[in-house]
């Protein structure tokens, strides 16, 4: 037989071993240990990059992992979409403790949502866009479509730095599918900003593969960092998300891409699109103005 107390003990060895089974073992000061990266992963933030993720709430998935997806390509500027508050928190805390990677924080929640993001009754969780830049942010404008469809919907924009250079970077997350009409609305609320400023960058989920009408403003504005995908595909878009569909988009408008790629992740329905851009060359706009040579 064993005492109450020897009971309890028990309960708690056992609680703490359960602990370190689910979040993985810690250092002597409560930090977790970080997922190891592939041979290949970036080291330290790379100026010229740029991602978009929709990391898929309320999906449960650990936020350990979703840092150590974003480490691997340690981008200057990530734009997240269905992120909560509290999500983000802890991801950007382990990018900084786990993977040495500090990330200046905004957000452009539009949506509170106890279901997605928990929370209690009388304050739920914020739910909507963040982004995270190396360089700090300045002129937050953070936004809500006049029609969100069945969900509110919104876009976050920012003025920071990307390849030296400064960027008002646009963060957006449409209406859901087979919301065709609210789309081309969205669409055109965000384009009359974006073409307010001669280098831009658009990050999000459009919820629209890259032919549809709701996306020709936004096309000729801005060129698609995927080669095939503009301005008319000229090859096979690369997929991005589980359903085999191109939904995630990086739109620049100014800038010339250098690189592009798209990861798929355990860890959401959604897969990574990272984008390197050449800060040495300027673009002309997808509408055939001038070479771009203003501020942002």
């Amino acid at each position: 037989m064993m005492s109450g107390k020897g009971v309890r003990l028990l309960a708690g060895v056992t609680a703490v071993a359960a602990c370190v089974v689910i979040i993985g073992p810690s250092t002597p000061d409560g930090v977790p240990v970080a997922r190891p990266l592939p041979p290949d992963a970036v080291r330290d933030v790379v100026p010229n990059r740029v991602m978009t993720w929709n990391i898929c709430n309320p999906c449960k998935e650990s936020n350990i992992d979703r840092a150590a997806e974003i480490a691997a390509f340690a981008p200057q500027v990530i734009g997240l979409q269905e992120s909560c508050v509290r999500d983000v928190e802890a991801i950007r805390g382990y990018l900084e403790r786990l993977h040495g990677l500090v990330y200046h924080v905004e957000y452009g929640m539009v949506l509170k949502n106890r279901g997605r993001c928990g929370g209690v009754p009388w304050n739920p969780g914020g739910f909507g866009q963040a982004l995270l830049s190396a360089a700090p942010m300045t002129d937050r404008v953070r936004e809500e479509y006049p029609d969100g469809g069945s969900e509110d919907r919104g876009y976050l924009a920012v003025t920071t730095t990307v390849g030296g250079k400064p960027v008002r970077v646009f963060n957006t997350h449409l209406a859901q599918r087979r919301q065709e009409e609210v789309r081309a609305d969205q669409t055109r609320v965000l384009a009359r900003e974006i073409a307010r400023h001669d280098r831009a960058i658009v990050l999000g989920d459009f919820n629209a593969v890259p032919d549809s009408s709701e996306l020709t403003g936004m096309m000729k504005l801005a060129s698609d960092t995927d080669p095939n995908c503009r301005p008319a595909p000229a090859g096979v878009c690369a997929p991005t998300t589980d359903w085999e569909l191109k939904f995630d988009y990086i739109f620049l408008r100014g800038f010339v891409p250098a690189e592009q790629g798209v990861r798929p992740s355990r860890y959401s329905d959604h897969h990574l699109v990272h984008a390197d851009v050449d800060p040495a060359r300027e673009a002309v706009s997808a509408g055939g103005a001038p070479s771009v040579k203003g501020t942002p």
